[in-house]
């Protein structure tokens, strides 16, 4: 293997060797399964030290392009696999630039979560509909070792803004996502789900208007609703949320909060460009209109994103909210916010009343986690296991589905969007999947008084190969039989009489 090092260079030598290499196995000169050169061989060639061989590996390894073998050496991993002659990997979502204006409840957050819960305990259920994390293999073991060495700091009251060893660690994790910040600029939160709750009700009373990406995570929906809020649901694009229809309405309505998710959308998994974000900010300065960037997704993307928009934020006007949910485990219920200026003590004095301090119990799990060195390394797994999952899925969508549906081609996160035709009845098309026990989230969960187009929301993180190619081939019947049945043209009837042959 031929490297050319520049020995001249500021950037280290390990640096370029991982570099070299990454660039070759993404172009395709190295294939999937095909043995790296040992690290004895490859100093030997180089003329540098094993070390630096080892320390190049050992990143290639933790960002998931390659595995090694005990006793055997470093292998190129099969999920760089480039898919793109087979698989469509442009988003063909474009749907039409309607805005929604909401005044009434109408949310089905409750259902939507109660379902998908209930269909984790089912074997039967291919679930689509939940986007879950894989655990840490280790997470029991980290676990029963905070609770000894801790046992007796666990049970006591807690400061509302969080243990401060957690903090410090989460402004560091912020930090590599240029997000300068100390910990006296976090809030320790039961979810990210709480973060939302808190900055909502801070900013907002009832009929106060409100500005949200349309479609966005209907748990936000929800909260809005229960405080009274009128919703105005500003429509997605490929690049993110239409900033001339939300100038507009900043002018014509002078909402009191913009809600955005900027980096992997829920539910469509886009994340937007530097300059969308710089430009979002630029109106809500122009407007003086108070931001909450809502990123639970942020870490579980599969290539480089921009600074978050609190990164630019200079005039203290956006709150930014973070989850360990998505990476770690759900059930441990931590989060965080990230808020600067006058408004950080009135927020932990709301977050005390809330429910008096994130469990003690929790944050030290995942302060031990985060110090024991594996939290990188894992958080590369999932992208590289998350990222397997999209193709597979986006392959057999192309195999499946009906020209007619449109879909995003997320870049991370847990989640695509299939946006259908404006003639399918989304309701009928999910209970039709749940008789062939496939379960995925209706697309009109996702939109102010379910007022938006057909879709559905797909989750690719916590089904495996063959039941994503299975469950996609089902959803794919069912949608085809919805949109062909009934029609009067040849061709469509001798479509919807093979659709019926091969299933």
């Amino acid at each position: 293997m031929k490297i050319p090092l520049d020995r001249k260079s500021r950037k280290p030598i390990y640096l370029q060797i991982k570099e070299k290499i990454s660039r070759l196995i993404k172009s395709g000169a190295l294939q999937p399964e095909e043995r790296l050169p040992s690290i004895r061989s490859l100093a030997e060639n180089l003329q540098v030290n094993k070390l630096t061989i080892l320390e190049a590996y050992s990143i290639l390894q933790a960002d998931g392009i390659i595995f090694s073998r005990q006793g055997s050496g470093y292998f190129v991993n099969k999920s760089n696999t480039n898919l793109t002659n087979s698989t469509n990997m442009k988003s063909t979502f474009a749907p039409a630039q309607n805005v929604i204006i909401s005044e009434s409840a109408g949310n089905s957050f409750f259902d939507i979560h109660m379902s998908a819960v209930q269909a984790q305990v089912n074997e039967k259920i291919i679930n689509f509909s939940y986007g879950l994390p894989r655990p840490p293999q280790d997470m029991a073991l980290i676990s029963r070792r905070t609770i000894t060495n801790s046992i007796d700091s666990l049970f006591a009251y807690d400061i509302p803004h969080g243990q401060a060893i957690l903090r410090r660690q989460v402004a560091q994790l912020l930090l590599q996502q240029g997000l300068e910040i100390t910990p006296e600029n976090l809030i320790i939160t039961s979810g990210c789900q709480q973060a939302l709750s808190l900055t909502m009700q801070y900013y907002l009373q009832k009929d106060d208007w409100v500005i949200v990406e349309s479609p966005t995570y209907h748990g936000a929906i929800s909260i809005l609703e229960n405080i009274g809020a009128r919703i105005i649901g500003i429509p997605m694009n490929a690049e993110g949320m239409n900033l001339e229809l939300l100038e507009k309405y900043l002018k014509s309505h002078r909402p009191k909060l913009i809600y955005t998710i900027s980096t992997q959308h829920n539910p469509t998994g886009i994340a937007t460009s530097q300059n969308h974000r710089q430009q979002l900010l630029e109106l809500a300065e122009k407007y003086q209109c108070p931001i909450l960037e809502d990123n639970a997704y942020e870490g579980l993307n599969f290539e480089q994103v921009p600074a978050p928009i609190k990164a630019l934020d200079k005039q203290d006007l956006v709150i930014y909210a973070g989850t360990f949910s998505k990476t770690l485990i759900p059930g441990l219920r931590v989060g965080y916010m990230v808020v600067t200026g006058k408004h950080y003590q009135p927020l932990v004095e709301r977050k005390l009343m809330d429910d008096v301090h994130t469990s003690t119990i929790s944050q030290a799990i995942v302060s031990e986690y985060l110090s024991s060195g594996h939290y990188r390394r894992h958080r590369k797994k999932l992208q590289t296991e998350n990222l397997l999952s999209r193709n597979i899925m986006l392959q057999a969508m192309e195999n499946y589905f009906p020209q007619e549906a449109k879909w995003t081609v997320p870049n991370g996160g847990l989640f695509l969007w299939v946006q259908l035709p404006d003639n399918i009845d989304i309701s009928e098309i999910r209970q039709q999947a749940i008789q062939e026990n496939v379960l995925f989230a209706s697309g009109s969960a996702f939109f102010p008084n379910q007022q938006g187009y057909p879709a559905m929301r797909l989750s690719f993180s916590n089904t495996s190969e063959s039941e994503i190619d299975l469950g996609i081939s089902i959803l794919g019947k069912v949608l085809k039989k919805s949109i062909y049945i009934g029609c009067d043209n040849y061709s469509n009837q001798r479509l919807l009489a093979q659709i019926n042959r091969n299933f």
